[in-house]
């Protein structure tokens, strides 16, 4: 980690994040990067099996690594947040009614089946919230101001059939400026690229809604397949490929 590197206080780790001082325009997220349970959420276990809290239903397996070699790779800012998304979804607004999951992928979460308005309002206040306010510092410390968000898929969810794709760029219907771009540069590189897909771009209340959309950012939402990024080695070389696709995009939208 850099020695610019920011981390909440040990009581309530919420997030981190790494080259403040970076000066490009972009800002790279990270909203599922870990697996982690903090220990006075049911003393740190959900109740599931750790091979359950290994795969994608915990974090999105690979994408902090690929978005700290991405932001390097930018000279961009880095910020992620440090808990698992089955404890509370930074990628939900408030009022979503999956922020805390009860079942994933098949799996039953014991810990959050009980879990009342109470216990909902305390990982908001010392999880959810303290990484968007992070977020949305880092956001604004540019006034050209870029987001790329990176998550990671699975190859495949239970029962349902293979995905094709080894990258997706997801993007709102409300802001086209930069992702249709993205996905023609990504298929012009080869890559089987999913266009809004494996997921819908526009989610009311999502990190990009309300860093990216609400002020106008230009912004992309960039999905590897997680098998791609698996290691270090993976990691790397998606975000050596990524950089140029992005910052050519950028330069060529003229925003």
């Amino acid at each position: 980690m850099d020695d610019d590197a920011m981390t909440c206080p040990p009581d309530a780790p919420a997030f981190a994040a790494e080259g403040e001082a970076r000066p490009a325009r972009w800002l790279v997220t990270c909203d599922h990067a870990t697996n982690r349970v903090p220990p006075w959420v049911n003393g740190g276990d959900l109740g599931i099996a750790a091979a359950d809290m290994a795969r994608h239903i915990a974090y999105d397996v690979g994408a902090l690594g690929l978005a700290r070699a991405l932001a390097a790779r930018l000279d961009a800012p880095a910020v992620w947040a440090d808990f698992s998304r089955l404890v509370i979804d930074p990628n939900r607004g408030e009022d979503d009614p999956t922020l805390l999951m009860r079942l994933y992928d098949g799996t039953v979460i014991p810990a959050n089946r009980n879990a009342d308005a109470a216990e909902r309002e305390r990982r908001l206040e010392r999880l959810h919230r303290p990484y968007h306010r992070a977020l949305a510092r880092l956001a604004a410390a540019h006034p050209a101001r870029a987001i790329c968000a990176i998550h990671s898929f699975t190859p495949q969810l239970r029962g349902r059939p293979p995905r094709p794709w080894a990258v997706g760029i997801l993007y709102s219907h409300r802001d086209e400026r930069l992702g249709p771009a993205m996905v023609a540069a990504c298929r012009a590189q080869g890559w089987v690229t999913g266009d809004n897909q494996p997921y819908n771009g526009h989610l009311d209340g999502d990190s990009i809604d309300r860093h990216a959309l609400a002020q106008g950012r230009p912004n992309v939402l960039i999905e590897v397949r997680n098998d791609l990024i698996a290691d270090q080695g993976g990691q790397q070389a998606w975000a050596d490929r990524l950089a140029p696709v992005l910052e050519g995009v950028l330069a060529g939208s003229g925003l």
